[in-house]
C-alpha cells in the first residue's frame, strides 16, 4: 500500500482526534497541520503549526481533512481542490446549499474524492444494523426514530442544532434503508440567547415509504443517541453512544390477556442484544477515506450525499420559519 501524506487544517476539539487517527491508520502519514489559532491541544508534536491552508498545501500533500468551523468549509476546500488534494471536510458540508453545490462540482470535475465527515455512519450499531436490514432480518421497513440530545457545546458558534447535529440523523437515516427524504417538517426552539435554533424536531417520509422522526437538542442535562428502527419482524435500537445493536422480536405466542391483546398490534418477543466487534468510527471513517482515494471500494460519505443532506436540514429549518410542509 501506498502512504498518503496527509495534512489537517483545524485542531480544534474535533481536528485534535483528527489528528491523532491520521497517526495511527494503516497507510496515511500526517505531515503537516495547520491552524490560524495555533495548537491549544499540543498535536502537533514535533510537526510545525501553518498559518492557513495555503501553507498547508505548500507542503506537498495527497489528502486533507478540514475541520475549521463551518463557515469556513468552501474557501478551504476550493483551494485543495484547485491544488489536486482529495479532501474530507467535517459535517456539514458547508454554511449553504449554494457553497455545498460549488465544492461538489469543484471536486467531480477534476477527479478528485470528496468527502464529508458523517462519522455516525461508521458506529458499529449503525453498521450492524443495516448489514441485518439488508438480510432482511427486520422485514419490511415502517417507520425510523432518532434521539440526539445533550448539554450545549459552547464550541459551536456558527451554526445551530440543525445543521450541526440533526445533519448525523438525516445522513444515516437515509443510508440506513438506502432511501432519501421526500418530504419533511420542522419544528424549532431558540432558548439559549443565540440567533440559532438549540432545539429541533422533524418528521419526514422517504421515498420508499418509511416515515421518520428525529428529536434533536442542546438542552438537556443528559446525553441520549438512540436510533429505532421498525418493521414487520420486530424493531432494532441502536445506541451509537455505546455502540450496542438490540433486537426486540415481534412474539409469536398468543397473548391470553384478552384485552392487552386487542391493544397491541403485536406481542413482545424475544430481546437480543448482539455482541459484535466494536472498531472506533473515526478510524474506519478515515480507512474508508483512504481507500476511496487508492480507487478501492469503499462506503465513504460522498459530497453529492452530504449536500444531499444539508439541502434536507434546510428544507427542515425552511419549514419551520415558515410553518410548511417541504418536498424534495
Amino acid at each position: 500500500m501506498m502512504t498518503l501524506r496527509a495534512g489537517l487544517l483545524g485542531v480544534g476539539m474535533m481536528g485534535r482526534h483528527h489528528a491523532r487517527v491520521l497517526r495511527e491508520v494503516d497507510g496515511i502519514e500526517l505531515v503537516a497541520i495547520a491552524d490560524p489559532g495555533g495548537d491549544p491541544h499540543s498535536v502537533a508534536k514535533g510537526l510545525p503549526v501553518l498559518p492557513d491552508v495555503d501553507a498547508l498545501i505548500e507542503a506537498g500533500i495527497d489528502i486533507a481533512v478540514v475541520a475549521v468551523p463551518t463557515r469556513f468549509h468552501e474557501e478551504a476546500a476550493l483551494k485543495l481542490a484547485e491544488a489536486g488534494v482529495h479532501t474530507l471536510v467535517e459535517k456539514p458540508i458547508a454554511d449553504s446549499v449554494e457553497q455545498g453545490q460549488r465544492m461538489v462540482e469543484a471536486f467531480e470535475s477534476r477527479g478528485l474524492v470528496g468527502a464529508v465527515g458523517h462519522v455516525e455512519r461508521f458506529n458499529p450499531a449503525l453498521q450492524q444494523m443495516r448489514r441485518r436490514i439488508e438480510a432482511g432480518d427486520l422485514g419490511a421497513i415502517y417507520q425510523i426514530a432518532t434521539r440526539r440530545q445533550g448539554p450545549f457545546p459552547s464550541r459551536i458558534a456558527d451554526v445551530g442544532v440543525g445543521k450541526d447535529l440533526a445533519s448525523h440523523d438525516i445522513d444515516l437515516t437515509a443510508w440506513v434503508v438506502q432511501s432519501d427524504f421526500t418530504t419533511v417538517f420542522g419544528q424549532t426552539a431558540f432558548k439559549s440567547g443565540r440567533e440559532y435554533e438549540d432545539m429541533i424536531a422533524i418528521t419526514g417520509r422517504l421515498a420508499n415509504g418509511v416515515i421518520t422522526s428525529h428529536l434533536v437538542n442542546w438542552l438537556s442535562p443528559m446525553k441520549e443517541r438512540l436510533t429505532v428502527v421498525t418493521g414487520e419482524k420486530g424493531a432494532f435500537i441502536a445506541d451509537t453512544s455505546t455502540g450496542d445493536l438490540t433486537f426486540y422480536a415481534n412474539g409469536t405466542i398468543d397473548l391470553e390477556w384478552e384485552s392487552m391483546a386487542q391493544f397491541r398490534g403485536v406481542s413482545e418477543g424475544d430481546v437480543t442484544r448482539f455482541a459484535f466487534a466494536k472498531r472506533e468510527p473515526l478510524r474506519v471513517e478515515h480507512e474508508a477515506f483512504r481507500d476511496a482515494v487508492l480507487g478501492k471500494e469503499s462506503d465513504v460519505v460522498t459530497m453529492t450525499q452530504g449536500l444531499r443532506t444539508l439541502r434536507v436540514v434546510e428544507a427542515a429549518l425552511e419549514s419551520a420559519r415558515t410553518n410548511s410542509v417541504f418536498t424534495l
